[in-house]
């Protein structure tokens, strides 16, 4: 059994490659295992940082296709400068890329399939280029713009802390939660809990015991587990399947 998903904190010090990921079909049929939908939560970056994004406009095949033989890819891509606090959703077929000075979470499907399509014609550790995944990539792309340019939904005050809703979908469900006093909640038989601190200091009670929280904490709570609460004054991203 494979676990669900996965969490990583990425720290882009260069522009990284553009990529896409299949969905499960493809990705199961071609590769042998699950394709990636995958969400960007932008925990700080530089002014002027920028995402890519899908693209500008609509395009075909034929075009995709050129655009890399003739290094003219970048000009038709969807370059989304960001700000601390978006969100971005990112379904498989989604072409994307992370940008120099952004540090993100990055909350995805479990699983590594993925095709590179255009990496600045950087040279690998054999001193070639590296690979780049064209026809696969023509495969599973939607070759066009994305539905949004990364999402801030709207502050739902509560009693002790506020709440974003980012996403639900059948992979994951995200939410970010500031608490300025306690925030509680169950972890049931339905899902695991994890938690990952954006910012702040807290504290975490769950099953009579006390952990600390601090930025870049994360802490995974079982499913089964049953109530838990977490107080202080602390920013972080609560995901569950």
């Amino acid at each position: 059994m494979i676990f669900p998903h996965s969490l990583k904190l990425i720290d882009a010090k260069d522009n990284l490659s553009v990529q896409v990921h299949p969905n499960d079909d493809y990705a199961l049929r071609v590769e042998g295992e699950y394709g990636k939908t995958e969400c960007w939560y932008v925990i700080d970056c530089d002014e002027g940082a920028e995402l890519i994004y899908g693209f500008k406009k609509k395009i075909s095949n034929e075009e995709f296709r050129k655009r890399i033989e003739d290094n003219t890819f970048l000009d038709v891509v969807n370059h989304v400068k960001v700000k601390k606090g978006e969100f971005f959703f990112i379904e498989s077929g989604t072409l994307h890329a992370i940008g120099k000075g952004i540090l993100l979470a990055e909350i995805q499907q479990n699983s590594n399939t993925t095709y590179r399509v255009y990496d600045y014609n950087r040279l690998g550790a054999d001193g070639k280029p590296r690979d780049l995944h064209t026809e696969k990539a023509l495969d599973v792309t939607k070759c066009e713009p994305p539905k949004n340019n990364g999402v801030m939904p709207p502050v739902v005050k509560k009693d002790g802390y506020d709440e974003k809703h980012l996403t639900s979908c059948e992979l994951f469900s995200v939410k970010d939660i500031t608490v300025n006093k306690s925030y509680s909640s169950v972890a049931d038989s339905n899902s695991f809990v994890s938690i990952l601190v954006i910012d702040g200091n807290g504290s975490l009670i769950c099953e009579n015991e006390t952990f600390p929280l601090c930025k870049g904490d994360s802490y995974f709570i079982s499913a089964d587990s049953g109530e838990f609460k977490i107080c202080g004054n602390v920013n972080l991203i609560e995901t569950r399947v």
